[in-house]
């Protein structure tokens, strides 16, 4: 059974900034290096280093080889869940006026973004609205897709049947959006939407980041199929 020094423990392992910068980098879901996350949060690869091996140790991240180098990465979906819950929880801070491209990364970010392996931000959360609204998840309790949800998934998204077999994770839930304050899809159904949006060519990463936007091919095609709205 888990004390409160167990659960203390865990907790100082986000009590950094530096720290906690590192696993929100993450939840992009792509795994990086300790060099890339040296100079993404501005410390010496040492100070990274030290900071990755916590962090593993703890849980919060895996580390794999593939040849001479190491990579880390979020443990697993239910590591991203928490990261944007807690990150829902916190009351914004104001912040001073920062330079316009800061200003523009932000606003992408709340527009449309990737939450470890599924769309979040206003794009997730309006993604998520037209699906119950069609009749493809029901939130009457809780996050559950419908077989009409399941037919399109495979169907008209083209996903493998294969690919909804949940195994231990969720085939559907809420992950409440840190920047909406609503919640968007996540589990194995959040993240085949998020896979067949991107193999369509329907939305595409801003730069190297978390952040996406929908294609003029994305915004047609959802709009037909979801009466998706403009997310602007």
């Amino acid at each position: 059974m888990t004390t409160a020094r167990d659960l203390a423990s865990f907790v100082t392992l986000l009590a950094d900034e530096t720290r906690a910068a590192i696993c929100l980098a993450l939840l992009d879901g792509r795994a990086w290096t300790a060099a890339e996350l040296a100079a993404h949060t501005g410390v010496a690869r040492s100070t990274a280093t030290e900071h990755l091996h916590r962090l593993v140790g703890g849980g919060l991240l895996a580390e794999r080889r593939q040849g001479r180098h190491r990579y880390v990465q979020l443990a697993d979906p239910s590591v991203a869940y928490l990261l944007e819950d807690l990150a829902a929880r916190v009351e914004p801070r104001a912040t001073p006026v920062r330079g316009l491209r800061a200003v523009t990364a932000d606003a992408a970010l709340r527009r449309g973004r990737t939450c470890y392996d599924h769309l979040a931000g206003r794009l997730g959360v309006a993604v998520t609205d037209a699906m119950e609204t069609s009749g493809l998840l029901d939130r009457a309790a809780g996050f559950a897709l419908t077989p009409a949800g399941a037919a399109w998934l495979t169907g008209t998204l083209g996903v493998d049947p294969a690919a909804l077999r949940s195994g231990r994770r969720p085939l559907a839930r809420g992950c409440l959006d840190w920047t909406e304050r609503r919640e968007h899809v996540a589990g194995v159904a959040g993240a085949r939407v998020c896979e067949a949006f991107f193999a369509h060519g329907w939305v595409a990463r801003i730069g190297s980041g978390r952040a996406v936007r929908l294609t003029p091919s994305g915004r047609t095609a959802l709009s037909d199929l979801l009466g998706l709205p403009d997310v602007g």
